[in-house]
């Protein structure tokens, strides 16, 4: 058997006088017979040539299963007066959601996923929204991995479902405090963008729902949300760059919506009520936010009073409100912190966490009368722990710990931050984990992990599935490379459009640094990346192929200029403030300097395996497909190059929790597989 060639079809594209040759362009008809008989060819060819490692996938399973326990709970959260839960039961690929009428009551059923995906080749539940009356719950379901939703409700009290049905739903459901209505948004039916925001009165034709807002910006998309006092419901129309929010009495859903602050410049906030007041968050003169009050009967900028002062090292990146405390998340040094304030913004306490590097994040914090913020915490070489600090003292209450079976114990793995000097001389941070007893000797296997992209930060957190890395002697580690925003606002800045070469500097600088110091070697070093992070993948192979053994990108997006000069396809007009607008020749220019199938060279290229979805929105299939076509023209080596899609999923892969384990599975026996079979292992 030999690996698939998709066939050379030259399709000439011309841009700003500037010439190119796309040979793989037609791959992007998804009706074509031919190209899905070539996707399924790239299948085939991936499990042949993955068909010595069945064993070893077979045996990674087990171990993820055996670590994750197959029966577990979450810990009960409570909403208005009831307590909300959700159980992973053995054998079962989806959870099951139940209530109860107090924290320790027993449970009554309301959900179960499970029933909902009988018959389905991929279920993906995604908003669930409690009505004020707690008995409607609406919640939303995608068949097919499109994330287009379908809306459906149920009576929590009898289990009885409603006859409503609301096809073609974004996935964002608030309740206003009528008990009857629902807001939900809508996309683009061909860019897939959230534009819509429309009103169901349950009991009602969908077909008559109103559409209370439209957003006919292309760059800008829509998503709903409610204030911690339940009072409003705001539409939050946000593009990379700018934003702008409305909002409406929740008691009054029929009433205009207003708006608080008009969009202008590259002013970014969002707001919340509670207490009788607004609570801005701003970027108006602090690149990493503050915090501000006004009364509600006088939201303008000059009624604005400081709460949280910006500071030019920590980037405020959120708060949650109780009765007499907020808590403040903040970040730097590649950290999240989490800072208990009273209302005036005076500092009570900081929560205090005993990892080197860790990932701690507000939990489900729903009810501002609770006396305890909910916190959830875990290392890469610590567990999950669902903790609760009291307000007023400080005392810390572990509500959770998550068993991790297979005879685990997180004394034998270590964590530690490194830090790498860019060529440009920023200090990027490094995180690993690693097994005490793996040498630092430049002979251990390491992947290195990276996104760098859209301002999102990669926190250090828990990762059961690769403990089967550690145990067989691997370090993990995530490079915090700019384009995140894990050093604050400035390291997005510096990460994004003109500067977006420093991702991937970063990146490799990083790469050098890890083999430098003798953690790995370049022949053991593998690189691994999804979606923006496939972008960086793409990237570094290219430009320094001699510096990875292999890589893994997921769902990768690698034909970065073709994609975005073509505005119908899902998710591109609202990106151009993160890339840039290839319509402009000096943006042209940039993006195609860096982009990864345009670059494709003949040169030797590490192993690697290629991951995607038939139905993915965010990343259309066809670009990791053409992506791998070109490689396998142009590629001087004669190493491993396997592409996978999966013809029943979407951006985010499988959905059944079995089918994600198995696989994680295939991904990590990839890279043993190619560890072992390179000499000397």
């Amino acid at each position: 058997m030999q690996a698939p060639r998709a066939l050379r079809r030259p399709h000439r594209l011309e841009t700003h006088g500037i010439v190119r040759t796309d040979d793989w362009f037609w791959l992007n008809q998804r009706e074509d017979p031919e190209v899905v008989s070539h996707l399924e060819a790239e299948t085939a060819w991936f499990e042949h040539e993955m068909e010595g490692t069945k064993e070893l996938q077979e045996n990674l399973f087990c171990e993820l299963r055996e670590r994750i326990p197959q029966d577990d709970a979450s810990v009960p959260v409570r909403v208005r007066d009831h307590w909300y839960l959700t159980r992973t039961e053995d054998g079962k690929d989806y959870p099951i959601h139940f209530r109860r009428s107090s924290f320790d009551g027993s449970d009554t059923l309301i959900l179960d996923e499970n029933e909902l995906a009988k018959g389905q080749d991929f279920c993906d539940v995604g908003a669930r929204a409690i009505g004020s009356d707690q008995n409607l719950l609406a919640y939303a379901v995608d068949f097919v991995g499109r994330r287009l939703y379908e809306v459906r409700f149920r009576r929590m009290d009898t289990g009885e479902d409603l006859p409503d049905r609301i096809e073609g739903v974004s996935g964002d459901l608030v309740w206003a405090e009528d008990g009857k209505t629902l807001f939900y948004t809508r996309k683009d039916p061909e860019t897939l963008r959230p534009d819509r925001v429309f009103r169901h009165v349950v009991g009602t034709d969908a077909n008559d729902d109103v559409c209370v807002f439209h957003e006919p910006d292309e760059t800008y998309y829509v998503a709903l949300d409610k204030s911690t006092s339940r009072e409003f419901v705001f539409i939050t129309c946000d593009t990379t760059m700018r934003s702008e929010v409305r909002f409406v009495r929740s008691d009054r859903p029929d009433d205009d919506w207003q708006v608080f602050l008009p969009r202008e410049g590259t002013h970014e906030y969002g707001i919340d009520h509670f207490a009788g007041s607004w609570w801005i968050t701003s970027n108006e003169g602090a690149r990493n936010f503050r915090l501000l009050r006004a009364p509600v009967d006088a939201r303008g900028k000059e009624n604005w009073e400081e709460i949280v002062p910006h500071r030019e090292d920590v980037l405020f990146d959120g708060v949650v409100f109780f009765r007499d405390h907020m808590v403040a998340v903040e970040r730097n040094d590649a950290l999240r912190h989490l800072r208990v304030l009273d209302h005036e913004g005076n500092e009570q306490r900081v929560l205090e966490f005993q990892d080197a590097v860790y990932d701690a994040s507000l939990g489900s914090n729903v009810e501002p009368d609770e006396p305890g913020v909910r916190v959830h915490y875990s290392s890469m070489g610590t567990p999950p722990s669902t903790l609760e600090f009291d307000l007023e003292t400080g005392a810390r209450k572990v509500l959770k710990v998550q068993h991790i079976g297979g005879g685990f114990d997180a004394s034998s793995y270590t964590t530690q931050r490194v830090w790498c000097t860019a060529r440009d001389g920023s200090r990027v941070p490094i995180s690993l984990v690693r097994r005490r007893d793996t040498a630092c000797d430049g002979t251990a296997p390491m992947v290195l992990y990276g996104y760098g992209s859209y301002g999102i930060s990669l926190d250090a957190s828990f990762s059961p599935a690769r403990i089967s890395l550690l145990d067989r002697g691997w370090i993990f580690a995530i490079a915090h490379i700019r384009g995140g925003s894990d050093m604050g606002r400035v390291w997005y800045e510096h990460g994004r459009q003109e500067h977006k070469w420093n991702t991937f500097h970063d990146f490799i600088d990083a790469g050098e640094t890890l083999v430098d110091e003798k953690y790995t070697s370049a022949d053991r070093l593998y690189c691994w990346g999804g979606s923006a992070g496939g972008l960086l993948v793409g990237c570094v192979i290219n430009e320094r192929p001699d510096l990875f053994a292999g890589a893994v990108a997921q769902v990768p997006f690698v034909d970065v200029v073709t994609t975005m000069l073509d505005d119908s396809i899902p998710l591109t007009t609202g990106e151009y403030d993160e890339w840039g607008n290839p319509h402009e020749k000096e943006a042209f220019e940039r993006m195609l300097s860096y982009s990864p199938y345009d670059n494709v060279r003949e040169q030797d290229y590490p192993d690697l395996l290629v991951m995607t979805g038939f139905h993915d929105s965010q990343v259309q299939y066809w670009e990791p497909a053409k992506w791998v076509a070109k490689l396998r023209e142009m590629r001087t080596d004669d190493g491993v190059l396997l592409f996978r899609c999966d013809m029943s999923s979407g951006h985010g892969g499988a959905s059944g929790r079995y089918d994600r384990y198995r696989e994680m599975a295939m991904l990590y026996a990839f890279l043993i597989h190619r560890v072992m079979k390179r000499k000397g292992y």
